[in-house]
């Protein structure tokens, strides 16, 4: 306890960690009063009477979590920043098929200027689409039979909607960018932390209601919060976990010196993609039920939103086998054991028992397929878990924290948040909070 109070000290210690945390808070605190802020035209009355209901538990309950309450109050900031997220996958996935794209990926600072630019046309573009059918669905009638947009304002309503989520989401993808560059973490993936975390007590008080009301014991919750510790404690391992690959470096003498000789070692991640898997396979299953709404007056259409239900096992089998192929595709992208091993070969170093050059980087590679393959199905069961939860009697709520994405993504976030805080502390010559236990070989130590 006295080191980790300490930690928190020597943050503060720090001039350019404070501000860079503070800055971080700051903008967040902003997204979360846009989160409150009702778009023009929304009759604040019935919506009032409209959040007395409980939450959804369908895909767009889901989606109201990852924006923090926003959806259900009709805020400026109901979408959140999930345009942003679909249109990185779909200019990633470009990257895998047109040579153009795949160009630009490897011209280094100029590429990544023009793929950046690319994205955000694309973001303007998917928000107003996405925009364009939320506004459908807040015109549509309320489950009480009222209006929460009055009918002799629809047209003005669905062009100011348009424009207002629209420039939402691009402020929050500027929020995101400003946090990435002069605050402390990964920015989108904090805005996204941060709208999950809101709803957390909202949903421990929903499962409370449970147990007052006598639909739930005390001893099955207790069963489940039990349940619930050790599925943190595998997500935190999975995470954490990683493979050493020993390498050797040849000895070099430079007049009197020697240089070499020295073995060190390639940490490589079980879950090397990270918490980014998670993300584009939410966002990409949020595609189906936004185009669904543009059809409010069809039963067929409605009937076939049934299946992409967060309760449902249709939903579930697809979620899960889409985190699997994403978590493949962003380890492609993110860790290259061809630079690995060229690397490796201009430095003189080389793996115990592997030659120099492919061989090395198919060996790599082999290993790399082999602990991606379990981590990315752990992190598939984990994501599907609250599905069958619900069916256990776990409120929907409560059981979307009960492992799954909203788990997933606090876990990954939270520790990579942490490490960059310890690469600061570090490099001053401070304790960090991973000084101690397995926690350390997360950075290399």
């Amino acid at each position: 306890m006295t080191q980790l109070t300490e930690s928190f000290r020597n943050i503060f210690k720090i001039q350019e960690l404070r501000t860079r945390i503070l800055f971080t808070a700051a903008l967040l605190i902003i997204v979360r009063i846009g989160s409150h802020i009702p778009l023009p035209g929304i009759d604040s009355e019935v919506l009032a009477r409209v959040l007395k209901n409980p939450a959804s538990d369908t895909l767009f309950g889901l989606y109201d979590l990852f924006v923090g309450g926003a959806f259900s109050n009709a805020a400026i900031f109901a979408m959140g920043i999930m345009p942003y997220i679909s249109a990185s996958i779909i200019i990633q996935l470009l990257g895998a098929v047109f040579p153009y794209f795949q160009k630009l990926q490897k011209e280094g600072e100029e590429g990544r200027k023009k793929i950046t630019q690319y994205t955000r046309y694309g973001t303007v573009i998917i928000s107003a689409l996405q925009a364009w059918g939320v506004s459908i669905k807040l015109m549509s009638t309320t489950p009480g039979g009222e209006f929460l947009v009055h009918p002799s304002i629809h047209s003005w309503f669905m062009i100011s909607t348009i424009f207002s989520l629209t420039a939402g989401t691009i402020f929050m993808m500027w929020l995101g960018e400003q946090i990435t560059e002069r605050g402390i973490g990964n920015g989108i993936s904090l805005i996204i932390f941060i709208g999950i975390i809101a709803r957390l007590p909202n949903s421990i008080l929903d499962e409370f209601q449970l147990i007052r009301a006598g639909s739930k014991g005390i001893i099955p919750e207790i069963v489940t919060v039990i349940l619930m510790v050790f599925i943190v404690a595998g997500v935190v391992m999975v995470t954490q976990g990683t493979r050493r690959i020993p390498v050797q470096y040849a000895k070099r003498v430079v007049g009197r010196k020697v240089y070499g000789g020295v073995t060190q070692y390639i940490p490589m991640r079980v879950n090397t993609a990270g918490v980014m898997p998670i993300i584009f396979a939410q966002s990409i299953m949020f595609v189906p039920n936004t185009i669904l709404t543009f059809f409010p007056e069809s039963e067929f259409m409605q009937s076939l939103s049934k299946f992409f239900s967060y309760d449902h096992w249709f939903y579930a089998i697809v979620y899960g086998l889409m985190i699997v192929f994403f978590t493949y595709f962003y380890t492609a992208i993110a860790f290259n054991p061809k630079d690995v091993a060229d690397n490796m070969k201009k430095q003189g170093g080389f793996i115990p028992g592997i030659r120099p050059g492919t061989p090395t980087s198919d060996f790599i590679d082999n290993i790399l397929t082999k602990i991606t393959l379990p981590g990315s199905i752990f992190l598939a069961i984990v994501a599907i878990l609250p599905t069958f939860m619900i069916k256990f009697g776990v409120s929907p709520s409560f059981a979307s924290f009960f492992g799954g994405t909203s788990l997933l993504i606090m876990v990954g976030v939270a520790l990579d948040t942490l490490q960059q805080i310890e690469s600061h502390l570090l490099m001053r010559h401070y304790d960090g909070f991973m000084k101690s236990g397995k926690i350390k070989g997360r950075i290399g130590r």
